[in-house]
């Protein structure tokens, strides 16, 4: 990875060519970051992203396939990113899975996708790449982000048994991190509500998206950029943070 400045902290953000990844890469550049960006299909809308990245912000980015579905492809990219990148501040795990599993329908294999890639991926991604981060000079740390859910941390949704357990096992892992790479690490998380619906399938319908709105004590969904900021935050300024999940759901947790 070619650095405008070898001082310049870099962020490696999972899942980061489009929607919410998108945004939270363009954030950590525009605050000074570096970037390796990951994508599992959407190739075009990666290169897109590092072309106007690039252009607007000045950071330099770096493009890696990565399908976290594959557990040992999974931990042979996070050994192969240690030892290539000079340096690693910040680890972002945003790329997820998400689909409705009515209990009737749900099989083996299904649910095991879901915990393969919302919960054992970025555990043993972040076991590769916690010596980079615990060498981190940035103020408090390395820091690492976990994307979440509102609905897996006690508001459970109908038919979304096998996606909650998947990320509530997400939560506890940013848990258990926290005291395991402390003091060095912070390992936090941003549990969104809605900050952007689906473009297709499950809840992409109008009618859908306004009864879940309706329960929002905002009256609004929120927006990615909104999600980027609460990452940024945790990742690169909260230094006297760990082992906290910060809801971005508009109050949704609430009603």
């Amino acid at each position: 990875m070619t650095s405008r400045d070898d001082d310049r902290p870099i962020a490696l953000v999972t899942g980061a060519a489009r929607r919410v990844g998108l945004a939270i890469a363009h954030r950590l550049a525009v605050d000074g970051c570096d970037l390796v960006i990951t994508y599992r299909t959407s190739e075009d809308e990666a290169r897109d992203t590092k072309s106007s990245i690039e252009s607007n912000t000045g950071a330099a980015v770096r493009l890696e396939p990565l399908d976290l579905d594959d557990l040992e492809a999974t931990e042979s990219f996070g050994e192969r990113m240690a030892t290539a990148l000079p340096r690693l501040d910040v680890l972002v795990h945003n790329a997820s899975i998400y689909f409705p599993t009515p209990l009737a329908e749900t099989d083996a294999a299904r649910a095991l996708a879901l915990y393969r890639v919302n919960a054992l991926a970025p555990l043993l991604l972040t076991k590769q790449l916690a010596g980079a981060l615990q060498a981190s000079t940035q103020p408090g740390g390395g820091g690492v982000v976990c994307m979440a859910d509102i609905h897996a941390m006690g508001r459970p949704r109908q038919d979304f048994a096998a996606y909650s357990m998947s990320k509530a096992a997400l939560v506890e892992m940013v848990r258990s991190l926290a005291r395991d790479l402390a003091p060095d690490v912070r390992v936090n998380a941003v549990a969104p509500g809605v900050v952007a619906f689906p473009e297709e399938g499950y809840e992409s319908d109008q009618e859908t998206q306004r009864r879940y709105l309706s329960r929002v004590p905002l009256d609004r969904s929120g927006t990615p950029q909104d999600a980027a900021e609460a990452v940024t935050w945790l990742a690169r300024h909260a230094t006297y943070t760990t082992g906290q999940v910060i809801r971005v759901d508009g109050g949704r947790y609430l009603a």
